[in-house]
């Protein structure tokens, strides 16, 4: 009986305890892992819409370990690192608005810098490298026990989209 008392009475002290500083989140690339990703592949038809160098893509990246979900925006060939995960994208495409049905793609490369067993050191190791779908996430999925990788959208225009998008604003009025 008065271990459990003692036992309440730490418990209840750690709870009133400030809680620590949370650790800077670092976000640069290490060198190692700039050249294992290499640059953006060649696009071939530039002239099917918004170049590549000028399409934003939107990823949301989760860390199911602490549950903290975060949106990550990326043009072709940059990549970002969000503590212990590097996410970088090589091209994001989305289907025309006339086309059925829409879809949203990015292909996407990701690295985690972990262990592969408690006796070995950390070490970078991609995790995922291949196009993920909005619209049919099954496809291909990021499998990893803390880490999941979505695509949220890709952000280009087409010939042509413009102009309709704004007659149907002016009908709208």
């Amino acid at each position: 009986m008065l271990a459990s008392a003692a036992a309440a009475a730490l418990l209840a002290g750690a709870c009133t305890q400030d809680a620590p500083e949370p650790k800077p989140v670092e976000t640069e690339i290490p060198e190692e892992v700039a050249r294992t990703l290499g640059s953006a592949p060649p696009v071939a038809a530039q002239d099917a819409g918004t170049p590549l160098e000028q399409r934003v893509a939107t990823l949301g990246l989760l860390n199911k370990r602490n549950n903290i979900s975060e949106d990550i925006v990326l043009k072709p060939g940059e990549a970002r690192r969000v503590g212990n995960v590097v996410v970088k994208l090589a091209s994001c495409e989305r289907t025309a608005p006339w086309e059925s049905p829409s879809e949203t793609g990015a292909f996407v490369q990701v690295l985690v810098n972990e262990r592969e067993r408690v006796d070995q050191p950390l070490r970078w190791r991609r995790i995922f490298s291949g196009w993920l779908f909005r619209n049919s996430p099954s496809l291909n999925v990021v499998e990893h026990p803390i880490y999941d990788v979505w695509v949220k959208d890709c952000a280009m225009k087409f010939p042509g989209e413009e102009p309709a998008a704004a007659a149907e604003e002016s009908k709208a009025e």
